[in-house]
């Protein structure tokens, strides 16, 4: 007869391994706290048109949308979001800009608070990761990043971050001149 400690351990275990294998694609169950409960968004509350393309980013549920220029192509990306309301920048902005393999720069504020902090060029130290979108308001930008566990959390000062396999693909068919709603 088996002691009810090697029971509870056994369905324990069975219910770990059925809840991992429930989850899509590369989340694991001990990320589960980092999934996003995206809200459904339409362009059509934002902007008039949906220009070149659009983008509506989250900051609530933590999710990029993208609609291409005839809105046959729509997806959604889980994000990173600004740390603090303070941080997070709301409005109306464009991409300016795109950079594969960008450097970080710390901003003049981050330095106020973080004086330690140095540039830090492309590469796996890089806090804005394989790709970045540069937004019309300065030091705003969509970026990848190699610290998976800030997915899904507030963990920016004021960018919206992806991860780096979304923001290639993001990237490839976001074109300069994409419009941006931050919410």
């Amino acid at each position: 007869m088996s002691s009810p400690l090697s029971r509870r351990a056994a369905l324990t275990g069975g219910l770990v391994a059925a809840g991992t294998l429930a989850l899509p694609g590369v989340l694991r169950a001990e990320s589960r706290r980092n999934i996003s409960s995206f809200a459904a968004q339409d362009w059509r509350d934002h902007f008039d048109d949906l220009g070149k393309s659009t983008i509506v980013a989250d900051t609530v549920s933590r999710a990029l949308h993208y609609w291409n220029a005839d809105g046959s192509d729509y997806r959604v990306y889980p994000t990173s979001v600004p740390i603090s309301d303070e941080l997070t920048k709301r409005g109306y902005t464009s991409i300016v800009r795109k950079k594969v393999g960008p450097s970080w720069t710390p901003t003049a504020s981050q330095m106020e608070r973080f004086p330690d902090w140095k540039p830090i060029p492309p590469g796996p130290e890089n806090p804005l990761g394989t790709h970045a979108m540069y937004l019309s308001w300065p030091a705003y930008i969509i970026h990848g990043t190699h610290d998976t566990r800030k997915i899904g959390r507030r963990s920016s000062d004021g960018c919206i971050g992806l991860y780096n396999e979304m923001i290639a693909q993001l990237f490839e068919i976001c074109p300069i001149g994409t419009q941006v709603r931050v919410i």
